[in-house]
């Protein structure tokens, strides 16, 4: 551990500090040249496999009321549209026909990476009882993270800052890059669809069933069975029945919690909108994170959170073929200041 001049406590059961005192990238620094090649090594077929729900899906704003579906429009040329636009129309010796067009989208909205400055936490990072609004790292509210409003001090606007994640951004995950070694957890085979906390016992019983090997600076897949749901609800989605089936990772689990502290893995991936499952169980009786599995990999360890992929049809493949691991490549967008990124993720078996 390299001590920081953003903090002089760090949280328990944390890499604050582990990968250098100024590290954007947590466990991510896991991810070496060497597990891209234990991921290559994974191929036998080189059948591929696209991770990504269409990015329109789940529809509307059932599943969260703050992000909205994508909207696609054209773009402008003058006063027309420039879409399906013959170039003929401003020079009669032209041929061509343009189509151009820009999106308006949430960047967490369907198939999804969190940045490590997704989701921070009050703490105490000067050891003086004064808990501060930070990030991974301890990379602060209101400098290195942006918003349009400082709630630290009820200020109503930024002071014309620059918005977003100065530290932390998504940005940094794309420039590293994430392709390697990934692994399939087929819960729906193993527990069928019904709604439950999936703890530490669920997760070894597959692992023995299945024997499966996770090593450290994996990527780590989870089969609900909910991304086959949200595709067929085709845009309408039927929020009491997604409400009330499928699994999510019990983030309040201590064994759970455990598992992911010493496997050394570098990312958690789920068919479902959080991962863990909501609303969940306090950790103590006084203050505590409304999304624990967040709280210990986001602000604590630096592991990487995938939301609302496209599991089951590599999942269905992989049990035919008795195999578990793949090559897993799935840059977000280099996109600088953001805290979330859409994804195209692709499974190479």
């Amino acid at each position: 551990m390299k001590p920081s001049s953003r903090w002089k406590k760090r949280p328990e059961h944390s890499t604050w500090g582990d990968f250098g005192p100024d590290d954007q990238l947590g466990r991510l620094n896991l991810l070496t040249a060497e597990k891209v090649l234990e991921g290559i090594r994974e191929v036998q077929t080189g059948q591929t496999f696209c991770l990504s729900l269409p990015l329109d899906l789940p529809g509307g704003t059932g599943m969260n009321p703050r992000r909205p579906a994508p909207t696609l429009a054209a773009t402008r040329r003058g006063e027309h549209a420039n879409m399906t636009y013959p170039l003929s129309r401003d020079d009669a010796r032209l041929t061509d026909i343009i189509c151009d067009d820009t999106v308006t989208l949430a960047l967490q909205y369907s198939t999804q990476w969190d940045s490590l400055a997704h989701m921070g936490q009050w703490f105490d990072v000067e050891g003086n009882g004064e808990p501060e609004m930070v990030f991974y790292n301890g990379y602060r509210a209101g400098s290195d993270i942006v918003g349009e409003t400082d709630y630290r001090i009820g200020c109503g606007c930024a002071q014309g800052c620059h918005l977003g994640a100065k530290a932390l951004g998504i940005e940094n995950m794309a420039k590293h890059g994430l392709q390697g070694r990934a692994v399939m957890i087929d819960i729906k085979k193993h527990f069928g669809i019904g709604r439950f906390a999936f703890g530490y016992q669920h997760l070894a019983q597959i692992l023995e069933a299945d024997r499966i090997a996770i090593r450290q600076g994996d990527m780590v897949c989870f089969r609900t069975g909910m991304d086959d749901a949200i595709y067929q609800m085709a845009g309408k989605p039927d929020m009491d029945y997604l409400n009330s089936h499928f699994a999510g990772l019990d983030g309040s689990d201590p064994a759970l919690r455990q598992w992911v502290e010493e496997s050394g893995v570098v990312a958690l991936l789920a068919d479902n909108p959080a991962v863990e499952i909501l609303p969940s169980r306090p950790l103590n009786d006084s203050f505590y994170p409304s999304h624990p599995l967040h709280d210990l990999c986001l602000f604590r360890l630096g592991v990487y959170l995938g939301e609302l992929w496209h599991m089951s049809e590599l999942a269905d493949w992989l049990s035919v073929h008795q195999r578990h691991a793949f090559l897993l490549t799935a840059p977000p967008l280099r996109l600088p200041g953001a805290v979330g990124s859409p994804a195209t993720p692709i499974a190479t078996v």
